[in-house]
């Protein structure tokens, strides 16, 4: 059980480094990028190093400072590596799918990790195993290296990489390392992020989910994969393949919503000026009379801001959170369950008391937490309060790499604004109109899905019930 149960839970973050010098290791590197991607993914964690085209992979679960503790980086030699970290969507979570996945084929050693999920994972492994592959992981991310490997065995990594981009469908960034190459690649639809970076004294290049990883490692943002793109770094420097056919952007906005941090750009946006765009929205949409703007911690912050801005409310602190209680705290009763909440979130009384609360959060998804929290401001002594959410109702699940909710455990469909208003104990409740949201992301080139139901592409007829 999840303290912070309101949240679509993360997904997983990529990172891979080419170093230029032979003799200088890139797991080091690597280690420190995960961390600064520590957000997208706490299960587990991971990274394979290249040396010579000999890859060494090394994964473990829990947070990356704790799979890689002491000389854990020591055995991890060569100037080529990726990372990633992993909260799972699809498959088990055990060491075996943890990731990057290391295989021999014939063009030699070749290690992947991989962020997204696939909507075809079922088929593609029915006919690999068809064909006398054998898996060993539950891992949709297992099916794509065997596809590069089975094709690019007899034609190349580059065909056997297109091979599989031509038949895996759903979301996919790839970081590949084989020979003395690192390739990243992105889906056609661009449905979650991936950018290059270059170090600063040219010492090589960095591929990572987020720009936030680049200056983690002294390096700057270069520019974006774009959608369908595959790029490849080595000795002569960075080439792309673009895709042969057009392909429409379509970023996952709870990238921008909740799961990117602020201080990332992705595909040219600032995500915390979106946050910030998304409160002031919000204080246009609705006025209301109040004393404090608070945020809940920490992802509300930026559109609390952008709130107060807009409406002339002060905006002051009224929970503080406990940086030291792992998102994966487990609680066996309700009673126990409450409690964890007052220790996760702290309320500043001095702040709150008496006080009419603007509350803003990122958004609402069972209305479990938000409801505990209501209740221990009203505990606090707070006079009124007043819930905003920064994005739209969540309707509908995703199936591209968010561990989102069966559609009836979704309190947006299981009740109306007003009988949720009543459920969670606020004096009123404003969510982000749809407009508002397209207007905070200045084009019509997201997925909404989990707000609209239109996804970029099909998903499985059960999925959609």
């Amino acid at each position: 059980m999840r303290i912070l149960d309101d949240k679509l839970h993360e997904e997983c973050g990529v990172i891979g480094v080419f170093r230029n010098d032979k003799t200088k290791d890139a797991a080091p590197l690597v280690y420190y990028g995960l961390y600064a991607l520590q957000h997208r993914g706490q299960e587990s964690a991971g990274i394979a190093a290249n040396s010579n085209g000999n890859i060494t992979p090394k994964k473990g679960l829990g947070l990356a400072g704790e799979v890689f503790r002491g000389d854990a980086l020591d055995e991890l030699r060569g100037n080529i590596a990726i990372g990633h970290v992993r909260y799972s969507t699809a498959g088990e979570s055990d060491v075996r799918s943890a990731q990057p996945l290391a295989a021999k084929c014939r063009l030699g050693d070749l290690a992947l990790a991989h962020n997204g999920n696939l909507v075809n994972s079922d088929s593609l492994k029915e006919m690999l195993t068809d064909q006398g592959m054998i898996f060993h992981t539950t891992s949709d991310s297992e099916s794509i290296l065997n596809l590069i490997c089975q094709h690019g065995g007899r034609h190349g990594i580059e065909a056997g990489i297109k091979n599989a981009m031509s038949l895996i469908k759903g979301a996919y960034v790839l970081v590949i390392t084989i020979g003395d190459k690192l390739i990243g690649v992105r889906d056609p639809h661009g449905l979650h992020p991936l950018c290059l970076g270059k170090f600063r004294d040219d010492s090589g290049w960095v591929l990572a989910s987020e720009s936030c990883a680049l200056e983690a490692i002294d390096a700057e943002f270069v520019r974006d994969i774009t959608p369908g793109e595959i790029v490849i770094a080595d000795y002569d420097g960075v080439r792309s393949i673009e895709p042969s056919h057009w392909c429409r952007k379509n970023l996952c906005v709870f990238e921008l919503v909740y799961f990117a941090r602020p201080d990332s750009v992705l595909d040219g946006v600032s995500v915390y000026d979106f946050r910030r765009r998304c409160g002031m929205l919000l204080a246009r949409q609705k006025k209301i009379e109040a004393d404090v703007v608070m945020a809940i911690p920490d992802s509300g912050i930026p559109a609390a801001i952008g709130y107060a801005e807009e409406s002339g409310i002060a905006y002051g602190e009224g929970l503080i959170k406990n940086k030291y209680m792992g998102r994966t705290f487990i609680q066996p009763t309700q009673e126990l369950r409450e409690t964890a909440v007052r220790i996760k979130l702290a309320t500043i009384k001095r702040n709150i008391e008496n006080k009419r609360l603007i509350v803003i959060d990122d958004s609402i998804v069972r209305g479990t937490t938000i409801k505990r929290i209501v209740k221990n401001l009203r505990d606090s002594g707070a006079r009124e309060i007043h819930v905003c959410s920064a994005s739209p109702a969540v309707k509908f699940s995703c199936y591209f790499g968010i561990d989102t909710p069966y559609r009836d455990r979704l309190i947006a469909v299981q009740k109306s604004p007003e009988e949720i208003r009543e459920y969670i104990g606020a004096d009123s409740l404003v969510y982000l109109s749809e407009e508002n949201l397209r207007e905070a992301c200045g084009e019509d080139l997201y997925c909404k899905a989990c707000f609209d139901g239109n996804y970029p592409m099909e998903v499985p007829v059960n999925a959609r019930n």
